[in-house]
């Protein structure tokens, strides 16, 4: 194997270190930081074997850095198709943590045990408006008593629920 120039490769990429990043800005816009496509291709140059014959080593480091940008702007295209960054933001952030859930349960657990011991005519009326989202009118209607009375049984239960749930809502979520 001949090597024809004595400069190395890593050499030659920091001569030319501003026209790559003029030319990678113009090929990719704003899509990917040409800095990090030159640092990429300082370390691929790196990992090189020693001794490998290039007989322009310019046009190599050129060609080199516009494959890793190639590379980056497709793997960046797959991963817009499959998810947004926000998607990505929102469940990390939207996850709740173990201490959360046991909490939840715990909350969960409390308020089933408030409905249950409600009278059946207002377990009734408050299951019908807060888990099947009917309106007051709507309950009215298929029990046969005024809407008023529907408010009076939803306002006693929630001020049941909140009696009895107490400091577990006010402590820190």
């Amino acid at each position: 194997m001949v090597i024809l120039s004595s400069k190395s490769i890593s050499d030659v990429l920091i001569e030319n270190y501003n026209e790559i990043v003029k030319r990678l800005r113009w090929r990719v816009g704003g899509m990917i930081d040409p800095d990090d496509i030159v640092q990429e291709t300082f370390l691929k140059l790196q990992t090189m074997q020693p001794g490998k014959e290039i007989r322009n080593q310019k046009s190599y480091v050129f060609r080199m850095a516009d494959n890793l940008a190639l590379d980056l702007i497709r793997n960046q295209g797959v991963r817009m198709r499959h998810f947004s960054s926000d998607d990505v933001i929102d469940r990390a952030s939207e996850e709740p943590s173990p201490e959360q859930v046991t909490d939840y349960r715990e909350r969960l657990a409390v308020l089933k045990e408030i409905i249950a011991d409600l009278p059946p005519r207002q377990k009734e009326v408050f299951l019908m408006h807060k888990f099947d989202g009917l309106t007051h009118t709507e309950i009215s209607e298929r029990l046969g008593i005024s809407r008023s009375a529907v408010e009076k049984l939803i306002m006693k239960s929630l001020l049941k629920c909140r009696t009895q749930l107490g400091d577990l809502l006010d402590q820190e979520k």
